[in-house]
């Protein structure tokens, strides 16, 4: 028996063991990887509003199209261990399941497909080319802000109860609109998110597990 209708899944350091824009950042160097990295620490611990930093990391990253498919590729080797089987056992007990990301939706496509997750399901941010072909801005989207997850879950109209799982402060935010926010620690433990959840979870065995229990 499933004790969730649905299941709404982050990317970053959650789904894949990586942040995307961080890694797009260490292309350029350390100097840029180190400016994206501090701000992107800020930003999930909850110091600083992720619209305060969103579009500064993106200009200073510039990522070309080559640069958003090697990413793919990266999100595909950074698997969460048992992430798999976990998604392909929810949907088997007829769980929804979602992911809703502040990463770039072109990057993550290749995983949520290889997990059998439909396009319709995966929300994300989609980046826009300025003139040079280098990917600067992006389409107005609530998920470049610090609460945008809780605004877009709540316009998914999900099959209650439903769960979210993520590791950051932006994250941690969906749980006004969902019945229980559980932390994910497997990757990276964020103290004040920990402290702002009704579960803890380590692994995608330990999430089935909670899922799937009666």
């Amino acid at each position: 028996m499933k004790r969730y209708a649905s299941v709404v899944l982050d990317a970053d350091s959650t789904l894949a063991g990586i942040e995307g824009i961080d890694w797009l950042a260490a292309r350029r160097g350390p100097e840029v990887q180190r400016q994206v990295e501090a701000l992107t620490t800020r930003a999930m611990n909850g110091e600083l509003a992720l619209e305060a930093v969103y579009g500064e990391r993106l200009h200073a990253i510039a990522p070309t199209a080559a640069d958003v498919a090697a990413l793919a590729d990266a999100y595909q080797a950074a698997l969460a261990p048992g992430a798999a089987d976990a998604i392909a056992a929810l949907r088997a007990a007829g769980v929804v399941v979602h992911v809703v990301s502040g990463g770039l939706r072109p990057a993550l496509l290749p995983m949520t497909r290889a997990l059998g997750i439909t396009d319709a399901r995966v929300h994300a941010v989609e980046p826009v080319a300025d003139v040079d072909g280098r990917l600067t801005s992006t389409r107005p989207t609530p998920l470049t802000t610090q609460v945008g997850k809780r605004d877009v879950v709540r316009a998914l109209a999900l099959p209650r109860p439903v769960l979210a799982v993520g590791d950051g402060a932006t994250d941690l935010a969906m749980a006004s609109v969902v019945d229980v926010f559980a932390a994910y620690i497997g990757f990276v433990r964020r103290d004040a998110v920990v402290a702002g959840a009704a579960l803890v979870l380590d692994s995608y065995a330990a999430l089935v597990a909670h899922v799937l229990s009666a």
